[in-house]
């Protein structure tokens, strides 16, 4: 094992995702029931982007158990109970592909969850053979041929935009930014979208984006590099947990007062007691708690935000709650209203049902099937997202912004950044 590896185990230890081995199956989480519909969770559960995978699973969890103390699922004249089948991919291709073949062919999954991004590839020669359908947290993913692959919940990294503009509507005298990432599948499409959100809201960007190796341990450089162009605002772009954390301890530790934005703030409690609560004020990022009293208000579709919220810190911790605890729970509502109105777990009917009007109940609010223009297939549900800000060391839902809203005003801007950094799906291989 490598030291890089070392790290990165170490520190989601701490946010309880490391819990499982590498490589192999997660026990099942069966029931007594006669008759079972199985999904598949094909994501990372350890290693450097466990963060978003294994909270997502325990957030399955509470799922299925409300789900079948109701009595499960009524598909046709039958009732089923849910059974989650997961399997780590460890964000490798090469697992994916592998965990893909067992779900399918051993388990009889009839819906596939995935995070998305690198392994992706790995999983859709599968996918495609099988006609199975499959979700994806990230709707880079998205392709003209990805005919069974929908992003249903997150629209990374297009609601990215919402953060910025809200930043330069509240605080219209910031007027630089830098930017960092890791040069992966996650950093490139979201720094091309906060390229096209600032230049959009008039705040120039300072330099290059920095792209830094995934292998990276010291943070200082980086930081050091950002801060010597004496911006107003350091973007962090969409980086891991385990780099969000040491890159704002580095901002801390060399002296910055300005302001912060980036996609995610995992275990952000931890990030507050590295630093303090007021270096930390006003922090901005796009995934609340869900014991936020903005969740409460009518056109939020999620089903007892603020009660599943505590039972999720009641059984895993309140400083293990992060971006993807709730999102491939809310993929279950969308799936199991779908098979019931289809009434078929078949993957095919259900696609059908999911789709049907163009329109779905997304998380946040009523949204559209969307993306041809830019993922070349509408089969993301975009409508409003969230801009959190940390208030006093909580996370505040500020406003729901609507990602369509900016489209229509700045599509040729994100285009034409996504063209340069390769991000197009007419670009990628």
């Amino acid at each position: 094992m490598t030291k890089f590896q070392i790290n990165r185990r170490d520190f989601l230890s701490t946010t309880a995702a490391a819990t499982v081995m590498a490589g192999v199956s997660m026990p099942k989480l069966a029931f007594a029931a006669d008759k079972v519909v199985k999904i598949g969770f094909l994501a990372p559960l350890t290693g450097a982007v466990a963060a978003w995978g294994k909270p997502g699973l325990d957030g399955c969890k509470i799922w299925a158990d409300w789900v079948n103390a109701d009595g499960g699922i009524k598909i046709g004249d039958d009732v089923y109970k849910v059974e989650f089948v997961a399997y780590d991919d460890e964000y490798d291709p090469s697992n994916a592909r592998t965990g893909a073949v067992k779900l399918i062919k051993e388990d009889d999954v009839k819906f596939i969850m995935m995070l998305g991004g690198d392994p992706w590839p790995g999983a859709a020669p599968v996918a495609e053979k099988e006609n199975m359908l499959v979700s994806t947290l990230l709707p880079s993913d998205l392709s003209p041929e990805t005919k069974m692959l929908v992003a249903p919940c997150e629209v990374h990294p297009i609601y990215n935009v919402t953060g910025v503009e809200w930043l330069a509507e509240n605080k219209p005298d910031l007027k630089t930014a830098v930017i960092c990432a890791q040069d992966d599948s996650l950093g490139k499409p979201s720094v091309a979208t906060y390229l096209a959100a600032f230049e959009a809201a008039g705040i120039e960007v300072l330099g290059d984006p920095i792209f830094f190796d995934p292998a990276t341990t010291d943070f200082a450089p980086i930081m050091s590099k950002m801060l010597a162009l004496k911006p107003d605002i350091i973007c962090l772009d969409t980086c891991y947990a385990d780099y969000v954390h040491p890159l704002t301890e580095q901002a801390f530790q060399q002296g910055f007062k300005g302001q912060m934005i980036s996609c995610t703030a995992d275990f952000y409690q931890k990030m507050v007691e590295k630093t303090s609560k007021e270096f930390m004020e006003g922090f901005i990022f796009q995934f609340p708690d869900f014991d936020d009293p903005k969740l409460n208000e009518p056109h939020v579709n999620f089903n007892k935000p603020n009660e599943f919220y505590a039972e999720y810190v009641k059984r895993f911790g309140e400083g293990e709650w992060g971006a993807v605890s709730w999102e491939y729970a809310s993929i279950m509502d969308l799936w199991s209203d779908a098979a019931q109105r289809a009434d078929s777990t078949d993957p095919e009917k259900v696609l059908e049902a999911m789709k049907v009007g163009g329109t779905g109940k997304q998380a946040f609010g009523e949204a559209d099937w969307w993306g041809k223009e830019l993922f070349g297939i509408d089969n993301a549900l975009v409508g409003l997202w969230p801009v959190v800000v940390i208030k006093d060391g909580k996370a505040k839902i500020q406003d729901f912004k609507s990602i369509p809203a900016w489209w229509d005003k700045h599509k040729d801007l994100l285009i034409k950044h996504m063209e340069a950094l390769d991000q197009m799906y007419y670009q990628r291989s």
